[in-house]
């Protein structure tokens, strides 16, 4: 590799020495960190040439993808929601899926009105900060049973000037207060312990707590939508991503624990990846 070359040189370089199906982008991802500058920058400003430290940097991190390391460890960033948030091993990275759960829900959450609404098992912090933003309003509870996770999502709402958050340590329905909320969210653990998918790609760098639930993946699931009865108002609505084969599994859970205005939801890919329903003002 030549000295100071060029930002054009550098992505195709990169994007023939890693094995990905996105290997341009993680190059122009990775490239960008590296300058300090938005992808935009790249593309007009092919021929400018690349300091001899972020070369350096940009080449070690492609060594790194290129052993399998995920791009939002090495950059340290994913965006989600128009917003860049803070990511580390100690929590998931934010997917494009769970946009979806985000569009959902603001869908159902006024604008105008103080509503509360609970987000478990909140990570990065990913969907609270995206509804926060939207709904200035809401009052909102990310809970999150690691502390170093809750941590990453504590300074992400820093970063991002956002105060409409609290965060609270506990598993699940345990971190929520006595009062009744108006929503509850949430992207839970929901791949089955035996599934090769988590030996592969970047999951494996990603906490596995955050990833399986058990035999079926169904584990976590279960515990959330029993318990998320017990703590919504009446009529207030639970919303909930879960896997590509599990629709119908979840959708079951919500009849036995009395929602109803049961929906599924697809993501950009037509797969299923969210359900939603109310709490039926008749549960006890």
């Amino acid at each position: 590799m030549q000295t100071n070359p060029s930002i054009k040189s550098l992505l195709e370089f990169a994007t023939h020495t890693l094995d990905t199906g996105s290997a341009r982008l993680d190059a122009e991802v990775m490239l960008a960190a590296c300058l300090d500058k938005p992808r935009s920058h790249l593309h007009a400003w092919p021929e400018r040439s690349v300091k001899t430290d972020q070369q350096t940097r940009f080449l070690a991190w492609l060594q790194r993808r290129a052993a399998g390391e995920p791009v939002a460890h090495l950059t340290g960033r994913r965006e989600f929601w128009s917003l860049e948030l803070l990511v580390t091993p100690d929590t998931l990275i934010p997917r494009p899926e769970t946009e979806t759960l985000v569009a959902l829900a603001l869908e159902k959450i006024p604008e105008e009105t103080a509503v509360c609404i609970a987000d478990l098992g909140t990570g990065s912090g990913a969907i609270a900060l995206a509804i926060a933003r939207e709904r200035p309003h809401a009052e909102i509870l990310a809970t999150d049973i690691s502390a170093r996770a809750l941590d990453i999502a504590r300074q992400n709402a820093r970063r991002l000037e956002i105060e409409n958050v609290q965060f609270v340590e506990g598993p699940w329905c345990a971190a929520l207060p006595a009062r009744p909320l108006d929503f509850i969210l949430s992207n839970p653990p929901y791949i089955a312990d035996s599934d090769p998918h988590l030996e592969e790609g970047d999951v494996r760098y990603e906490p596995r707590s955050a990833l399986a639930a058990g035999p079926r993946g169904l584990d976590d699931l279960q515990l959330l939508v029993r318990c998320a009865a017990g703590h919504l108002a009446d009529n207030g609505w639970l919303i909930v991503e879960h896997g590509y084969d599990q629709d119908s599994h979840v959708r079951q859970l919500f009849r036995e624990s009395g929602y109803r205005a049961i929906s599924d939801h697809a993501d950009d890919a037509g797969i299923n990846r969210v359900t939603m329903g109310k709490r039926d003002p008749a549960i006890s």
